[in-house]
């Protein structure tokens, strides 16, 4: 089974539709969370990843959107987004945004796998660095955990009392690229595809990944998109103007 793995679009539709056009062929896709917030697309992410997707996990955002969270943890920008956002919403997108399940989840084929938004212990929790994956890793009842949050593509594996971090080591700042991750099945793993909608490791390159569960291998995959167009749906909608300049620097 090919299972295409995003998160964190934060309603970036430039950024989704780059990313589903260079996916390629993909028997499932599994989102998550973040769908929302930040972007000036709210409704259109939602209505694109429902046609595409059949499994999700609420985000953070996703709640905070949706009036299911406080805004006092947010910082004041991610708070405007998430207000604008709740009020750009139609009613149908917010009640689907309420009713997104909490992780983990898995698909029923694959016992070995689930997917969260943050981390397996709390789905707000941000999983870094090893010295953060470490606890996980030690108490994952699964072979392989994907999650997002981060907006950092990469994994971290942990066998035997030992961890390792990995990330993919692209070559190009404006070019599609994918990197291939073979798994082994005698360690866990914790497996970041990035963020769709707004990269935080230094390229502004939409990331996803495609997870083949016959031959146990992640592709890492990074996408360039319409930039332009992303930020001026941004500034189109009084959006904070920070929240478009970031995306070129993918921080």
């Amino acid at each position: 089974m090919r299972i295409l793995v995003l998160s964190d679009i934060h309603g970036n539709l430039d950024a989704l539709e780059a990313s589903l056009a260079a996916a390629g062929p993909y028997d499932v896709a599994v989102n998550l969370g973040d769908i929302v917030g930040y972007g000036a697309s709210p409704n259109e992410v939602i209505e694109r990843s429902r046609e595409v997707g059949k499994y999700f996990v609420r985000g953070n955002h996703d709640r905070a959107s949706s009036g299911l969270m406080d805004l006092k943890d947010f910082n004041p920008i991610a708070g405007l987004a998430a207000l604008w956002t709740r009020d750009q919403l139609t009613p149908e997108n917010l009640e689907w945004l309420r009713s997104l399940p909490q992780g983990p989840i898995q698909i029923p084929e694959l016992p070995e796998i689930q997917f969260v938004h943050g981390s397996p212990i709390d789905e707000d929790e941000y999983v870094v660095t090893l010295h953060d994956a470490l606890a996980p890793l030690s108490a994952l009842p699964v072979s392989v955990t994907f999650f997002g949050h981060t907006h950092l593509q990469g994994a971290f594996s942990f066998k035997v009392a030992v961890g390792d971090a990995f990330r993919p080591p692209y070559k190009t700042i404006g070019q599609s690229e994918t990197m291939q991750f073979a798994l082994k099945k005698d360690v866990r793993y914790l497996i970041n595809p990035g963020s769709v909608g707004q990269p935080r490791d230094g390229d502004w390159r939409a990331a996803f990944a495609i997870f083949d569960s016959d031959k146990w291998i992640v592709t890492f995959q990074r996408v360039p998109y319409n930039l332009k167009s992303a930020q001026d749906r941004i500034f189109a909608a009084n959006l904070p103007q920070r929240l478009a300049t970031r995306l070129a620097a993918g921080r």
